[in-house]
């Protein structure tokens, strides 16, 4: 597993379309960097902060019990396959991340309040986090994320 430091009805891009927030992240590319090392539609979502179709993603019914889930963009570790859960809703869900791995912020778009979740180690979006939904996990959370912002290793 590489060593990264950490620094602490929606199938198209956000409303904004603006690329991830320009934070300071470890590991920074130019949009064009972006695109020569991400498939079309791992930027669009990493990137563009974009969504992809329910239950289309290869990790929705993926359950290994060990393992982690790594960033597509930076390699950096953000779940630990432990911690994921089934919960219905068409994309992957987890109910906690690897410590420091993931940032969250306030997401307005579409009219409505949530929380985006992002990797702290390069800023891509990986989806949203809801909280208090009564999922029988220890921190009754759904961090809900697409399949295209992660790849998987034993």
């Amino acid at each position: 597993m590489p060593n990264i430091p950490f620094l602490g009805a929606l199938f198209g891009s956000s409303s904004s379309g603006n690329m991830a927030d320009d934070q300071n992240y470890p590991v920074k590319k130019t949009e064009g960097e972006w695109q020569a090392v991400l498939s079309p539609e791992q930027f669009r979502i990493l990137r563009q902060k974009g969504t992809e179709p329910p239950n289309s993603g290869k990790y929705n019914t993926h359950s290994p019990s060990s393992g982690v889930y790594t960033c597509t963009g930076c390699s950096a570790p953000l779940y630990k396959a432990n911690h994921k859960f089934s919960s219905h809703c068409g994309w992957p869900a987890f109910w906690d991340a690897v410590p420091g791995a993931v940032g969250q912020r306030d997401d307005s778009s579409f009219g409505m309040k949530r929380t985006e979740i992002v990797c702290n180690n390069c800023g891509g979006h990986l989806g949203h986090i809801f909280k208090g939904e009564g999922y029988a996990n220890p921190k009754d959370e759904r961090h809900c994320v697409n399949s295209l912002d992660k790849r998987y290793m034993r």
